[in-house]
C-alpha cells in the first residue's frame, strides 16, 4: 500500500511535559486509520502536528519528523498555510459560521477566488452529498446553519472541509456528542470518502474504531503501543495493554 503520512521518531514536549515519545507510524493512502487510547495519550497532539495547528501553541519542542508524500512538513521550507489546504480537520465540537448553510460551504471556495455562482452551487451540492447531508438541507440552503441539529452541524463542518478539496481529513472525536443515528451517518460518509481521501479518525470509542477503520493504532501515555490492521488489533492484539483497553478494563 502507498504511504501517505509518515511520522519518524517523533517526540513532542510542552515545557517539561513529554507528550509524544518516539512515535513512528505510517498512514496509508485511501484508508481510514483509527487512533485510540485513553485521554492524555497524545492522539490529538499527533494530528495537531500533522495539520501544523501545533504552531499556535507556546513552549513547544518537536524532535523527529513528519512526512507527507515523502516530504517533511516540519522543516523550514514547508508552508503551513499551503499544508492546511491539503489537510482538512473536523473537530469534536461543530462550529458552523453564523451564515446560511450555502455560505458555510461556499465561504472557503470564495476565499480561493471562486466567484462564479454556478461553480459554487456545484461545489456546495457535491460537498453536502459527500457528507450525507444534501437530502436533508437541499430545500433550505439559505437558512441559518445554526438552526441545524448537532449531528447535521457536524456533517456540515465535514462538507465545509471537503469543499476545499483536501488530500487528508483529520477527525478529532467527531461523534463524541452525537446520537447513534447521527454517528452512523458520519461513519457512512467516511466509509465512502476513503476512496478519495486519506482519513485519520481519533476516537475513544473502540467500537467505532473497529467498525470503520482499516488500520488501528493504540496510544498510551504518549507511546504508540500497537499498530496493525484493525482486524488484527481487535482479534489478536500483541500487547496486553491493547487487549485490556479494548475490553474496557481501563480508559
Amino acid at each position: 500500500m502507498e504511504t501517505k503520512i509518515t511520522a519518524s521518531n517523533l517526540n513532542l514536549s510542552f515545557g517539561d511535559t513529554h507528550v509524544l515519545k518516539d512515535v513512528t507510524i505510517d498512514v496509508y493512502k485511501n484508508t481510514i486509520t483509527g487512533f485510540m487510547g485513553p485521554s492524555g495519550s497524545g492522539k490529538s497532539s499527533l494530528i495537531s502536528i500533522i495539520n501544523r495547528m501545533i504552531d499556535f501553541e507556546n513552549n513547544v519542542r518537536i524532535e523527529g519528523d513528519v512526512l507527507i508524500d515523502g516530504k517533511s512538513i516540519l522543516d523550514g521550507s514547508s508552508n503551513p498555510i499551503e499544508l492546511r489546504r491539503r489537510v482538512g480537520t473536523v473537530f469534536a465540537v461543530p462550529i458552523p459560521l453564523p451564515r446560511s448553510i450555502f455560505e458555510n460551504i461556499a465561504y472557503g471556495p470564495r476565499l480561493k477566488g471562486i466567484s462564479d455562482r454556478t461553480s459554487l452551487h456545484h461545489i456546495v451540492e457535491d460537498s453536502l452529498k459527500k457528507a450525507f447531508l444534501w437530502d436533508e438541507v437541499k430545500d433550505r440552503l439559505n437558512t441559518s446553519a445554526l438552526k441545524l441539529s448537532g449531528g447535521q452541524q457536524q456533517r456540515l463542518c465535514l462538507a465545509r472541509t471537503l469543499a476545499l478539496k483536501p488530500e487528508i481529513i483529520l477527525l478529532d472525536e467527531p461523534c463524541s456528542g452525537l446520537d447513534p443515528i447521527s454517528t452512523a451517518k458520519i461513519e457512512d460518509a467516511l466509509s465512502e470518502l476513503k476512496s478519495d481521501y486519506t482519513i485519520i479518525l481519533v476516537s475513544n470509542n473502540t467500537k467505532q474504531i473497529a467498525r470503520i477503520s482499516d488500520f488501528s493504532a493504540f496510544f498510551y501515555l504518549g507511546t504508540l503501543i500497537e499498530y496493525n490492521t484493525t482486524d488484527k488489533v481487535f482479534t489478536a492484539p500483541v500487547e496486553k495493554r491493547t487487549e485490556d483497553y479494548i475490553q474496557g478494563k481501563f480508559g
